[in-house]
């Protein structure tokens, strides 16, 4: 085996055995040996190895790849979400143009499903229970497609049965403080419906928030307001534009952590504890029904009361008023009631992830992760098809090379296929908690491409900021779609940008939070992550995502009509993903600012200097520490960064390339602390976790400033405070001594 060669050729059975070791069980088998002129320990990125790649990224065959992926819904666990495992399957293990290695991981975990049987229903009642209108329980069949086969009814993925009724009240965005300001204005909320609109509060935590004000059902629905910039009517939208059509509604899971909600921190196989299920946390405490703009403008437009704030308006043609109750002249008799039926079942499921393999040759122990999701809630073929498309191309693309022996990674590739994202990024989540020792000791980087394209316009990337410098290194490089004669990063660049005080004028990059697979990596395991998308020109639509998101409406023909045409835009992410998986997996120094951090460590600092410092004085708090260990960072970051540098210039030993690049991997390790915020499931980083205060500043520190101003709080919130800035000191601290010379202790 190729491993052979780097250990020497007299290497014994022991040291053959500790080898196995550190390969795992992602070992391959002889047959894949690559060819010796492979295996130097100082292999380097071929750049015409990468031209060729960026080459052969084909857009027809992507497009292709996503007819086939979206041609049938595939929820979690569905015959066709088994039918795309085999086909990942096949075309990993294809002798032409697979991989080294593939196979699945499954997982048993709890899903939620409504009852085929008895549909979900939302209904005005009259004063004697008479059923007096019932809205749509499915959405139109527009184009033929939202009636086949497999279609799921819109429903509240973990939202529990029942069938409250009550006086319908409008609750805007379902946050906390839009239930305060109803109370406010007088309004009883006991007992009540509340009606809401996506955006801004996640899915879960406006029904949590209803209930702690005695609301006993919830309705959601999207505001063409905020999705179609206004326009609601059928000629409007789709199947005549990219538009939200009027019986479309968002599906999605309203569980509030993240992982098989049975087993936290454990792997979901069949021998893990599990927890009983009143015991679960996160699921919403009340009924929970989504509904289209159609059927909300039914119940809005009819209700009585005070009218709505003018930030709380919409564009469904009529003046919003907060309710209780409907108007005596409306549609619906005085008195009428809205009730909500929701049968949504909880079952135990099988669900697999799909894991490609290509072993490295330098540094098989050393991983780049590449993955996606492959269950949808309908169709999906933008979420999440239009990854898998681009995740199949980039793979077609790297086998024919490693089949043809042309090729081979310093580092080990891994595309990963993960299963049941979409009720609360299961499948990626489980396998973290499976491999949470291998992974942190192992891997360089994860690259997450989930919703490849958003819209046509320009390039989107989130990430920890260490994967800036590779994302603009790989963007320069390569043409943007169109005519302009751009590259990618030229193009971004006009479309979001920041002035940095290193760099001058740049891309902005955004940060990561919990919104697809990179969360775990990222949070739980404290990996270098992104996300990379095309997306839309947010100057010319406020829409908060693509219109059709989670809908029976997201279809092939929804894509290639009104997205993406001539698939360049994927292509464009292929060539940009392929670029930067090939510059992290063979460059032979991560291509890893670890110095990028400095930036946002600043930022933060200034940040808790400007708006919370005169705050902390009064506490007898010092920033004093914050600000000796943010310096400490950066100087810390400045030598290293000057380290490599020099052994750029010299012919490095094997040994100094390993200690540097581990010091570059294990960055993100030192920002994480199991303990500093209990209350948050998965959340260790204390850079990343939530920041629900208004300070853009450490999050653990920012919150805790908010809750110690909070009427009523005494001295042990304020101890608080103090002890997230020792945490966030202790992570700084850790950070420079991960980037200081290893013979420093």
């Amino acid at each position: 085996m190729h491993w052979a060669k780097i250990l020497g050729v007299a290497v014994g059975a022991a040291a053959l055995l500790g080898l196995g070791i550190i390969l795992g069980h992602f070992a391959i088998p002889k047959a894949t040996d690559p060819p010796t002129s492979s295996t130097s320990d100082s292999q380097d990125l071929d750049l015409a190895i990468l031209d060729s790649v960026m080459g052969q990224l084909d857009a027809s065959r992507i497009r292709e790849d996503l007819r086939e992926l979206s041609k049938e819904p595939h929820v979690a666990t569905s015959p066709r979400d088994e039918a795309l495992v085999q086909l990942l399957l096949g075309r990993w293990k294809d002798s032409a143009t697979g991989l080294d290695s593939a196979k699945t991981y499954e997982y048993t975990v709890l899903l939620s499903f409504p009852n085929t049987e008895q549909p979900n229903s939302v209904e005005v009642v009259d004063p004697n229970g008479t059923v007096f209108h019932s809205f749509q329980p499915f959405e139109k069949n527009l184009t033929g497609e939202q009636a086949v086969p497999g279609v799921l009814q819109p429903y509240a993925a973990y939202a529990p049965p029942g069938t409250p009724k009550g006086l319908l009240v409008y609750a805007n965005r379902g946050s906390e403080e839009d239930f305060k300001h109803l109370e406010a204005q007088g309004i009883n909320l006991e007992g009540t419906i509340a009606l809401t609109r996506y955006g801004s509060v996640g899915r879960g935590a406006k029904a949590i928030n209803a209930a702690k004000h005695g609301v006993v059902g919830v309705l959601v629905y999207t505001d063409p307001g905020d999705i179609n910039d206004g326009k609601s009517l059928p000629n409007e939208t789709f199947p005549n534009s990219w538009g939200l059509p009027p019986s479309g509604v968002e599906r999605g899971s309203y569980f509030e952590y993240f992982g098989d909600p049975l087993t936290p921190y454990l792997p979901a196989h069949p021998s893990s504890f599990r927890l009983e299920p009143h015991n679960i946390s996160g699921f919403p405490p009340i009924p929970a029904q989504p509904i289209g703009f159609e059927d909300a403008k039914d119940l809005l437009c009819n209700l009585t009361g005070p009218s709505a704030p003018d930030s709380w308006q919409g564009a469904l043609g009529c003046e919003y008023k907060l309710g209780p109750g409907f108007e005596p002249n409306g549609s619906f008799p005085v008195g009428s009631e809205v009730k909500v039926s929701v049968h949504n079942r909880l079952e135990l499921r099988t669900s697999s992830n799909v894991l490609g393999i290509i072993q490295g040759a330098v540094e098989p122990d050393r991983y780049v992760i590449y993955g996606n999701h492959r269950d949808s809630w309908v169709h999906g073929a933008v979420d999440p098809s239009s990854g898998t498309a681009v995740l199949l191309e980039i793979s077609r693309v790297l086998g024919t090379l490693l089949k043809k022996g042309s090729w081979r990674p310093r580092r080990t590739i891994i595309l990963a296929s993960w299963g049941a994202e979409e009720f609360g990024l299961i499948g990626s989540t489980e396998f973290t908690e499976e491999f949470l020792n291998k992974l942190q000791e192992r891997t360089v980087a994860y690259i997450n491409v989930d919703i490849s394209v958003f819209s046509n316009a320009t390039l989107r990337a989130q990430g920890t900021p260490p994967v800036q410098s590779v994302i603009f290194s790989a963007t320069k490089e390569i043409s943007a779609p169109g005519s302009s004669g751009l590259s990618i990063y030229d193009n971004w660049i006009r479309y979001t940008n920041r002035t940095s005080p290193v760099y001058g004028l740049v891309p902005r990059m955004g940060t990561l939070g919990a919104g697809s697979d990179y969360a775990s990596f990222v949070h739980f395991l404290g990996i270098t992550s992104m996300d990379l998308a095309y997306t839309y020109d947010q100057s010319k639509t406020s829409a908060r995502i693509y219109p059709t998101y989670h809908t029976a409406f997201d279809t092939f023909d929804y894509v290639e009509k009104f997205l993406d045409p001539g698939f360049s835009s994927h292509q464009a992410v292929a060539r940009t993903a392929g670029s930067v998986l090939l510059r992290l997996s063979d460059s032979l120094f991560l291509p890893l600012n670890v110095s990028d951090y400095s930036e946002t460590l600043q930022s933060f600092l200034q940040a808790a200097q400007d708006d919370l410092g005169t705050l902390l004085e009064k506490q007898n708090i010092s920033l004093g520490p914050l600000v000796t260990a943010v310096e400490k960072f950066k100087t810390a970051a400045a030598a290293l960064v000057q380290h490599i540098l020099t052994l750029q210039k010299s012919s490095p030993d094997p040994l100094q390339v390993r200690m540097v690049n581990d010091q570059l991997m294990l960055l993100e390790r030192a920002f994480l602390n199991p303990r500093a915020f209990p209350e948050e499931r998965y959340y260790s980083h204390v850079l990343w976790a939530p920041n629900t205060a208004s300070v853009a500043t450490f999050p653990g520190l920012a919150n805790a400033c908010a809750r110690a101003q909070e009427i009523g709080s005494g001295s042990e919130a304020w101890a608080e405070v103090q002890r997230q800035l020792s945490i966030v000191v202790m992570a700084l601290e850790g950070a420079a001594a991960t980037l200081a010379p290893v013979t420093d202790l």
